[in-house]
């Protein structure tokens, strides 16, 4: 059986509320998982990165306990239907957050972590609306001295970058792509792919640079917000677009990103349409990563990824060993 995380609210002797996060099926890669996330947050400290307050193993029984982030995912507040309004300033403070967090990890944490699976479910919000990236259960130590890592492709069809989907080929810049397409779907308060939509914009990276080439990249905004700033939200379409740049020497690393969104250096020239956005059978691909049994259960299941019941387009995770439990609303 794959294993499943399950997240749940927990109080603490003094008081303190915390998020539990369970692991609820045993199994070697599961516990492989659980030790990963471990040894992995423990050794990191950023205010863009939650926090593990501890973790208990009794018997079967695994236990990591994280701080309560009470605005629970960003997925959630961008998709779901809750109470949070992310308005433009918040979201671009959450994109900006965001690439500070990757950035430490790739650049600034010893030895530098890969996350391996940046989306919209992993990046939890305080109750002062600041990001923090979650589930290292995935993540990778990165040796500088290596062109890539080779592994099995693991993460969300939709956020994998392509030349670790297709080949297993690991870098730093896999996040990079990742983030570029978190950094869409907050600036458009829509998922990477929506079936429910005409088919031009199904796949949002597609529709992104349908825009781009025809000078409407601002059409992109998430109509619902009756205010943004023009500058902002150019910027954030224009590195995203060089984050998701087919080849990974194409796309800035985390620190660059950071610096053109604050505005501190210009933006790189975006110069052509990858050629993956047409090449890629997006269905296709995403069969591949799925056994029979996987199938069916996506097909049963693809319009309800979010545990309270909301219908919300997502994209298929092709890695039996994710956690689905969120901290927050979603528990």
């Amino acid at each position: 059986m794959s294993p499943i995380f399950v997240t749940s609210q927990g109080t603490l002797s003094d008081g303190r509320i915390v998020a539990v996060k369970q692991l609820s099926v045993t199994s070697h890669q599961g516990k492989s998982q659980f030790v990963n996330e471990i040894s992995t947050i423990s050794a990191v400290q950023h205010r863009n990165l939650v926090k593990l307050k501890g973790c208990c193993i009794d018997g079967d029984r695994h236990l990591l306990v994280y701080e309560y982030l009470e605005n629970g995912s960003l997925d959630q507040a961008l998709f779901g239907k809750t109470n949070l309004h992310l308005d433009w300033p918040t979201r671009f403070s959450v994109c900006l957050g965001t690439a500070r967090g990757l950035a430490y990890l790739h650049e600034d944490s010893s030895p530098r972590i890969v996350h391996r699976d940046v989306k919209a479910s992993n990046i939890l919000i305080d109750g002062e609306l600041c990001p923090k990236i979650s589930d290292f259960g995935l993540a990778k130590l990165y040796d500088d001295t290596k062109t890539h890592i080779s592994t099995r492709v693991a993460g969300t069809i939709g956020y994998l970058a392509p030349e670790y989907a297709m080949r297993g080929h690991l870098t730093e810049k896999a996040d990079v792509f990742s983030f570029g397409v978190v950094a869409l779907e907050i600036l458009s308060g829509r998922p990477n792919s929506d079936n429910s939509l005409d088919t031009e914009k199904i796949y949002l990276l597609e529709w992104a640079w349908t825009l781009h080439e025809n000078n409407q990249s601002l059409r992109l905004v998430d109509p619902t917000l009756t205010e943004f700033d023009e500058s902002e939200a150019a910027r954030v379409i224009a590195v995203s677009l060089l984050c998701t740049q087919a080849s990974p020497m194409m796309r800035p690393p985390m620190s660059r990103v950071v610096a053109m969104l604050a505005g501190d250096i210009e933006v790189g020239v975006v110069t052509s349409k990858p050629s993956y956005l047409t090449d890629w059978n997006f269905k296709d691909i995403t069969s591949n990563f799925l056994s029979e049994e996987d199938r069916k259960q996506c097909g049963d299941n693809s319009n309800t990824n979010s545990q309270l019941g909301d219908p919300i387009p997502s994209p298929v995770n092709v890695t039996k060993t994710m956690s689905d439990g969120i901290i927050g609303d979603r528990r």
